[in-house]
């Protein structure tokens, strides 16, 4: 039977619509670029702040301990969908090449206003 009918053919009715708060938000895609931030009021009246574009990244490389901010050269693949590395699209998980290697992001950039990553090994992979 088509989906969102009942086995008489007549259709579901939803018993209300969604609330303003349980709606989804607009999708914020974080791109390679220059460095370009949205303030954003959530509710309770707190601000947050979202990237939309960056080149740089804060580096952490764990065998020194060592945290520095480095820039981006590019993405080299989305385990999630390769076609996001395509375009440069910044998310968790991706590997990105830097100044000092390559690196995996380890924050999601479109929640938190910046983009954190760890050094990955070049002989584990």
């Amino acid at each position: 039977m088509r989906t969102g009918r009942k086995y008489t053919g007549s259709r579901y009715h939803k018993a209300r619509k969604k609330k303003k708060y349980e709606l989804a938000g607009q999708a914020r895609i974080v791109k390679l670029g220059k460095e370009k931030r949205k303030k954003l009021r959530m509710r309770g009246g707190k601000i947050k702040t979202v990237l939309l574009s960056t080149d740089v990244c804060n580096l952490v490389d764990k065998k020194t301990k060592k945290a520095e901010r480095v820039k981006i050269k590019n993405v080299l693949e989305t385990p999630s969908n390769r076609f996001l590395a395509r375009q440069n699209i910044l998310m968790k998980s991706a590997i990105i090449e830097t100044e000092k290697g390559k690196a995996r992001i380890t924050n999601r950039p479109s929640q938190e206003g910046s983009v954190q990553a760890v050094l990955v090994d070049e002989e584990n992979n």
